[in-house]
């Protein structure tokens, strides 16, 4: 909250706050949905709440949205409910899925004016909405629940209730300071009866203990305000492997539970039809007995798991005979980060019933339901049951099953256009068979059951972690996004829907999974490098739709190198054929990454014990003055530089606060000894901005922080142009530095508060890129910024800061046909005032004559003034007077246009002036 207020002064003192920001998609991949409201009685009114991209409302059915959370404080949403009778929108802010990047919020935000203003009601410290429940006929009654905290311990969470509106908050159930509630289920017959789903978790960078003996369910027979514990006793499982739970109300007496049970499976036994090897087979094989398979059996094994060609059943028995390795590294060779994410030692999802009000519970299904939850049943575990058929429920996971036995057996519902992870669903009362699903994929209509789905992906709300430009003409852009993989389209691509005329969207898919980094070759952009989670890299070729795989390889007998989630890759500019990448030592590939070659030792603490990889390199920047002056930073804090190509290494980490994540390490491009770091306490849900410079290679540090409003530091970028000037990216805004750091303005036209993942500038163009993990890209040209450093520095009262060419057609003021708007042209004038005023705007024959004239307000810093080229009726006389060459003719649009020519523009404000020359072509 106090990071917000900060954001706001900066926005009414920012010199950049008008500077434009035009987002350039892309849209059809769409983004993660957490909750959806429809209206039951007008079902093509709805509200649609993207995890980090916003609330988006409808009232056309989906086929358009509009944004209604972008002037909240927040746009991070956990879950939303809405008072249809009143007009009210409720929106519990921060994300309930537990996720990597599931974003902390504010409380409860309330809305009467359908997202006009906000309000907001408390709850600061939850961070994170499990549910709200509405009473359906006292507006003033509300039940909330919080998971709290994602990182670290908090005592508000739990079950909040108010009976006046939200103005206070009474706490009703409060297990402890570990442990949540992540769902609420109101009986449709009586809204007095609750049941509220605690799940106790403990998230760390390192570690997700997703399960605990707290995770239970209680009852509520009072709206809320009182609860008993239902779940000992009665069938439901119990103890320390209960993980999250969804929760969904058939009426008073049958109600469904669907469970993440983190307990363990009991082995399997074989029975003896299927003698293939698997990996769990050698961690207890003796010696003896690997040397006596066959050589058939054990090539067959080594091949079906990828171990590299060189490890083949003749050379690897040599090593275990000779005592290099033993059976067990043939297992833990397989076992990193992606292995173990779907390896599923665990039961995963079951759904129970009760048809006696929770008193007793039944599992409804005697098989294990494979393939649903994997080893992250954190992300899923939401229930519905029909409203008409108290048999027929959906599960939600990947993907969405459906069952009409009361959960016996069940089928997918998923399809060709529906993305696999899922997360809300709603159920017409009115007509069952209308349903409305959100995924990570976003939002999908379905009007048969789930037979058949339509995609509603208008709102542009991708969630990147990184973005790439390339030196095409047009420039390409690439960016990498949470399970929707990696996609690529050129800057000028319009986010519209005429690409549904061709068939052609102008972004591709050029990779699968949770999209990561992208480098492209400069010398040729079909050449691209990327891929996805924990190190999986591929290099690409474009044009040949060649992919090859190119992860390094550790040796048998080494544990398998570390892969942050988003391991990190970088081209050497020096050599393109040179490519750098981190696991928890730094890979380098002097062949397009054929083959790597460790240049380093551990360059981390050396991981911690835990089921998420630990212990990683997250960033790397290489000097552009020096070939191998390297900088690296990894997740648990350290900072290292080599100067000799990896030859050896120095850590630069002291004096710079321990453990925390490093974001960003970048060499700068004009100054060699010069580096920036940044550091992130999201995963230890510290809000601190950290904000590091170095003049000697980093041997010391001093904070630039400033005066930026805290919010975690994810990016850090110098301008290609001036060295003083510097680009951030925080959890929550952009910023920019024209004094090298010692204070910071925000960019705020055109952006939400939405998370900033990644900045890139293409030099050419010279454009600003912001990859957003909630909003897609936005791009604005730096021009302005660039002169406004020097225009600052300077004092000047006004100044015209440049002036872009109009290019004449017999277009402008016309269309084809009467049917249709006319064309109109436009051109963006930047104009720096160093105080607010009004100012006059002139446009000027060559002989000085007024052409056309307006006045603007103008504010402190850059204003952007939109000139329609147009000229009044006395300036066209005037011109034509001046000029014998000119006839001026009154466009379709009954408006006069400036004709090929040479003009002047003035700005007037008191006594300060200033002009530039501008040419029609």
């Amino acid at each position: 909250m106090q990071s917000n207020t900060q954001r706001a002064m900066l926005q009414q003192q920012s010199l950049v706050k008008n500077v434009p920001f035009r987002n350039i998609g892309p849209s059809v991949m769409s983004g993660r949905v957490v909750d959806v409201a429809v209206n039951p009685d007008r079902p093509q009114e709805m509200y649609v709440g993207y995890a980090s991209g916003g609330l988006w409302y409808t009232t056309n059915n989906g086929t358009t949205f509009t944004p209604v959370m972008d002037n909240a404080q927040t746009i991070n949403v956990g879950d939303i409910a809405v008072d249809w009778k009143n007009d009210v929108i409720w929106v519990g802010t921060g994300e309930n899925n537990a996720s990597r990047s599931s974003y902390a919020g504010i409380g409860i935000l309330k809305s009467t004016d359908r997202g006009k203003s906000w309000k907001h009601l408390g709850l600061q410290d939850s961070h994170h909405i499990g549910r709200i429940l509405l009473h359906p006929t006292n507006p003033d009654q509300v039940v909330v629940a919080s998971t709290g905290h994602l990182y670290t311990p908090n005592d508000e969470r739990g079950i909040f209730k108010t009976t006046d509106g939200g103005k206070t908050w009474s706490k009703t159930l409060f297990v402890n300071n570990e442990t949540g509630i992540i769902d609420l289920a109101m009986s449709p017959n009586n809204p007095d009866i609750m049941m509220a789903a605690a799940w106790e978790k403990d998230r760390k960078a390192w570690n997700f203990k997703e399960a605990g003996k707290s995770s239970a369910i209680y009852k509520s027979t009072d709206g809320g305000s009182t609860w008993a514990k239902i779940s000992e006793d009665s069938g439901f499982p119990t103890g320390d492997g209960v993980g999250r739970i969804g929760l969904s109300y058939y009426d008073d007496a049958t109600i469904y539970a669907v469970h993440d049970s983190q307990f363990r499976r009991p082995a399997d036994k074989k029975d003896g039809k299927d003698d293939r090897l698997s990996k769990d087979d050698f961690k207890t094989m003796s010696k003896e007995d690997f040397l006596a398979l066959t050589d058939k059996k054990l090539n067959g094994f080594l091949k079906e798991n990828g171990f590299q060609e060189k490890y083949r059943a003749d050379n690897v028995k040599a090593m275990v005979r000779s005592g290099v390795v033993k059976p067990a590294d043939l297992a833990s060779y397989l076992e990193d980060a992606n292995s173990l994410l779907f390896d599923t030692p665990v039961v995963g999802a079951e759904v129970y019933r009760s048809d006696d009000g929770g008193k007793t519970w039944n599992k409804t299904h005697n098989d294990y339901l494979d393939d649903i939850f994997y080893s992250y049943g954190y992300y899923f575990a939401q229930i519905r049951v029909n409203p008409k058929d108290k048999d027929h429920i959906y599960i939600m996971g990947v993907p969405i099953l459906t069952s009409k036995d009361g959960g016996k057996t069940f089928k997918s519902i998923s399809a060709e256009n529906v993305h696999a992870d899922h997360h809300a669903l709603w159920i017409n009362p009115k007509n069952p068979d209308h349903i409305v699903n959100g995924n990570d994929g976003g939002l999908n209509i379905s009007y048969d059951g789930g037979e058949n789905w339509i995609k509603n992906n208008q709102p542009v709300v991708g969630q990147f972690y990184a973005i790439q430009v390339d030196n095409q003409k047009p420039y390409h852009v690439y960016g990498g996004l949470q399970d929707n993989g990696v996609w690529v389209g050129a800057h000028t691509a319009q986010e519209n829907k005429r690409w549904q005329q061709s068939g052609e969207y102008p972004w591709k898919s050029i990779m699968g999974g949770d999209g990561m980094q992208i480098e492209v070759d400069n010398r040729d952009p079909n050449i691209v490098y990327t891929g996805f989670q924990f190190g999986n890299y591929f290099r690409l070729n474009r044009k040949t739709d060649e992919q090859t795989y190119i992860q390094p390889k550790h040796e048998l007998g080494e544990r398998p190198y570390r892969f942050n989630w988003q391991t990190p890759i970088l081209l050497s500019s020096h050599n393109q054929d040179i490519l750098y990448l981190g696991g928890n030592k730094l890979m380098r590939s002097m062949n397009q990454g054929d083959d790597f070659t460790a240049i380093s030792k551990d360059l981390t603490q050396g991981g911690k014990k835990g089921d998420v990889t630990y212990g990683t390199i997250t960033t790397i920047s290489e000097s552009p003055f020096q070939f191998g002056l390297i900088y690296t930073g990894s997740d648990d804090g350290l900072i290292h530089v080599t100067k000799d190509s990896g030859g050896s290494w120095k850590n630069i980490s002291a004096g710079l606060p321990k453990d925390l994540w490093v974001s960003r390490v970048v060499a700068s491009q004009h100054d060699k000894a010069t580096v920036y770091a940044t550091l992130n306490g999201y995963r230890n849900d510290n809000f601190t901005s950290y904000i590091y410079k170095s003049t000697d290679y980093g041997m010391t540090w001093k904070d630039i922080s400033s005066n930026i409003a805290d919010s975690p530091v994810n990016v850090i970028a110098e301008d290609p142009k001036q060295k003083d000037i510097l680009y951030v990216g925080t959890d929550n805004a952009a910023y920019v530095s024209l004094n090298g750091g010692k204070d910071w303005q925000l960019f705020n036209n055109g952006l939400p508060p939405v998370a900033v993942h990644d900045i890139k500038i293409q030099p050419e163009a010279n454009d600003l890129l912001l990859g957003t993990h909630g909003r897609s890209i936005y791009i604005a040209n730096l021009t302005p910024v660039q002169a406004l450093s020097d225009l600052s520095a300077k004092n000047e009262a006004l100044s015209i800061v440049e002036v872009p060419s109009g290019k004449w057609s017999t277009r402008w003021g016309s269309s084809w046909s009467k049917w249709l708007d006319a064309y109109e042209p436009s051109i963006t004038l930047p104009v720096y005032a160093n105080a607010a005023g009004e100012v006059t705007m002139k446009v000027l024959s060559p002989k000085g004559k007024e052409l056309y004239t307006t006045n603007f307000s103008a504010e402190q810093g850059l204003n952007f003034v939109e000139y329609n080229l147009s000229l009044s009726e006395k300036g066209k006389k005037a011109l034509e007077k001046e000029r014998d060459d000119v006839r001026i003719s009154k466009s379709k649009n009954g408006m006069y246009y400036l004709p090929k020519g040479e003009y002047t523009i003035e700005v007037v404000s008191g006594t300060s002036n200033d002009k530039k020359e501008f040419k029609v072509e």
